[in-house]
């Protein structure tokens, strides 16, 4: 069907890393006049940031990325116009594009990151194939439904085959790990919360109080893991949300219960020494498994199960920022000063 709307506004990466320079440029660009035959188009109300878009903004990607992209791939809106030719869609629906464009039911060879291989979704209209477009939970608001198809979805697919009871490391309060947090809760998980700041775990506590959660700072003692052994009576935990990269796997893997899963979600540090690494995942018998953020049946799965238990997710909500604000918002991630997630509502 024709489209009236003749542009839109979004935010492009300059692609200039010096410290201090702009990282976002502000910029009105055309849409298409017609819209392709299975294609929806979206009025963005929210948007959820990620270390990732940082990470990129400031040029610390280990993969690359097209030149002056948009960026971000945490987006939540409403259809405004379809496609002739779209079946499974309709206009009013709440939805949103899932993080990698190429991954469907986990079984694709193939990938496409938003904000990396193609643009992301830091603009106020969005035209994409309904078939990479998942159905929000009706009953979360717009800045709350934003953070699942990334940090959701990602925190829901590292959790997977933990099983009732068990226990978790949660690397760091950024979003996934606030995301993981709520949903180990919910699911009956004892949970350990690392962290550099002892502000930050206070606030954690303060927010989630619960006997069951238990906190470690890694800055203060950088033998961690023998705080995760012992509150797990020198067993290990059963499931590690790694966020640490390089520097923290093998601490991850000396604190991971023998036959347990290491979920490895970030990469925040490059170097380190791995030599250990071989001989403690044989000896534990660890599930050593890369999350890639997750599929669109994950996104669909991950909405039903919410749906069913009406979670909300509001305490995990760091801050939420207007449009232009975006390039402050990136440098808030960036300097690492959220707990949970920043949100842009536009």
């Amino acid at each position: 069907m024709a489209n009236l709307l003749t542009s839109r506004r979004a935010f492009r990466r300059t692609d200039d890393f010096t410290p201090g320079t702009p990282k976002l440029e502000l910029v009105t660009e055309p849409l298409p006049s017609t819209l392709p035959p299975t294609s929806v188009l979206i009025k963005v109300h929210a948007v959820s940031l990620n270390y990732r878009d940082a990470n990129i903004c400031n040029g610390g990607n280990p993969w690359p990325v097209i030149p002056h992209g948009v960026p971000c791939n945490d987006a939540a809106g409403e259809i405004i116009a379809i496609g002739e030719k779209v079946k499974t869609l309709a206009i009013g629906d709440r939805v949103a594009p899932i993080t990698d464009t190429e991954n469907l039911t986990n079984r694709e060879v193939g990938r496409s990151w938003l904000a990396a291989d193609e643009d992301g979704v830091l603009a106020d209209y969005l035209v994409f194939d309904e078939r990479v477009v998942g159905k929000l939970p009706e009953y979360l608001d717009w800045v709350q439904a934003t953070i699942l198809p990334c940090a959701g979805v990602t925190a829901w697919s590292s959790l997977k085959d933990v099983g009732f009871g068990k226990s978790v490391l949660i690397q760091g309060t950024g979003g996934v790990s606030m995301f993981a947090l709520k949903l180990a809760r919910a699911a009956g998980l004892k949970i350990i919360v690392t962290s550099s700041s002892d502000q930050k775990l206070k606030d954690l506590k303060e927010k989630f109080p619960s006997p069951e959660i238990k906190t470690v700072n890694y800055r203060a003692n950088p033998e961690w893991q023998e705080d995760v052994l012992k509150y797990t009576d020198g067993v290990g935990v059963d499931l590690v949300i790694e966020v640490g990269g390089i520097e923290s796997l093998i601490r991850s893997l000396k604190c991971t219960r023998r036959g347990g899963i290491v979920s490895v979600v970030g990469y925040l540090s490059k170097t380190g020494d791995i030599s250990e690494l071989l001989p403690l995942l044989i000896d534990r018998r660890v599930n050593l498994r890369g999350i890639n953020a997750g599929s669109k049946q994950d996104l669909d799965d991950l909405c039903d199960a919410l749906t069913a238990t009406q979670l909300q997710f509001d305490d995990i909500i760091d801050s939420v920022k207007d449009f232009k604000e975006a390039p402050e918002a990136i440098e808030y991630i960036w300097q690492g000063k959220q707990v949970g997630k920043v949100v842009i509502r536009l």
